[in-house]
């Protein structure tokens, strides 16, 4: 019986992965999140409150549960945010990681922590190989480097799990992304400006739980790119979005990143190349068509 702890757990990915874990009965879960646990299903698992940001909080729940697997998903994500509210963004992104690498150094822990690919400053022109060298552009990217950098250098066993723009459905509808905001707006007829000049890999939260499950049973060591297998501009994105749900498309207009007027930088271009995790993970991703048809089915269920 392995045990394995899960943190950010309200969260998409956490979600995903408490939802996929807790029907397996080679797994005991334990989910957590800071403050309330807001997952509909309470069976299965347990739920444990928790700061990353504390050190000490951090001790005392690997001391009372003894993993043997950690998937850290917990960040503060939102990158305009990250560029004002430094401190915080440092606490969950640096600090935590940490405080987690620390707490385990002396324990067989499989350590997975969740990373992204705004690390890239976005100019190569093409998709990323796990080797390619980082070189961030806004406090968000080199918080998440500077993570990586205190997972990379430790004694742990580790893995990273870099992933591009996630995508799906969180219980309670409480959490948005790039697709439900675009369906949801385009719904209710309202116009969105969706930049033309940036190109990303679109990943179904599904594919990214599964690639994190795969490391672990694998006891896969190293960096792994999980993320959808096309790279498409952020328009083409939205426009797919509105072709899937016959949405009016006059409301889309296109416009450039630098129009945005937005706080952090972001990178141009970005896209993954997953052989790695083809080959050791058989990661094998939904195509993103595929995703929305998904999305569309738990959309059903949710919906009254």
């Amino acid at each position: 019986m392995k045990t394995i702890l899960i943190t950010g757990s309200n969260g998409l990915l956490g979600q995903k992965l408490v939802y996929n874990l807790i029907n397996r009965k080679d797994v005991k879960v334990i989910a957590t999140s800071v403050g309330e646990n807001r997952l509909i299903k309470r069976e299965g698992y347990i739920y444990e409150s928790l700061d990353i940001t504390s050190k000490s909080e951090v001790e005392k729940i690997i001391q009372k549960h003894k993993p043997d697997a950690i998937i850290n998903t917990a960040a503060m994500t939102n990158v305009d945010a990250c560029e004002t509210k430094r401190e915080e963004c440092w606490a969950l992104n640096v600090t935590a990681v940490r405080n987690f690498v620390d707490a385990i150094k002396q324990e067989p822990i499989h350590f997975v922590h969740l990373s992204t690919d705004f690390i890239f400053d976005g100019e190569k022109g093409s998709e990323y190989l796990e080797t390619d060298i980082p070189n961030p552009q806004s406090y968000y990217a080199l918080s998440k480097w500077e993570g990586e950098k205190i997972v990379q250098q430790s004694k742990i066993r580790w893995a990273i799990a870099r992933t591009i723009i996630v995508y799906g459905i969180v219980d309670n509808m409480s959490r948005s992304n790039i697709v439900l905001w675009a369906k949801d707006a385009l719904t209710k007829g309202q116009k969105i400006n969706v930049v033309d000049d940036q190109f990303r890999s679109p990943t179904l939260s599904e594919d990214l739980a599964a690639g994190c499950i795969s490391i672990i049973d694998k006891g896969a060591t190293g960096i792994y790119n999980l993320s959808g297998k096309e790279t498409m501009s952020v328009l083409e994105l939205v426009f797919k979005v509105a072709d899937f749900w016959h949405l009016d498309k006059s409301l889309i207009t296109p416009i450039k990143s630098s129009t945005l007027n937005q706080a952090a930088k972001r990178p141009p271009r970005t896209g993954f190349i997953i052989d790695k995790a083809k080959k050791d993970l058989d990661y094998n991703p939904y195509s993103f068509n595929e995703g929305l048809e998904i999305l569309n089915e738990q959309i059903k269920h949710v919906s009254h």
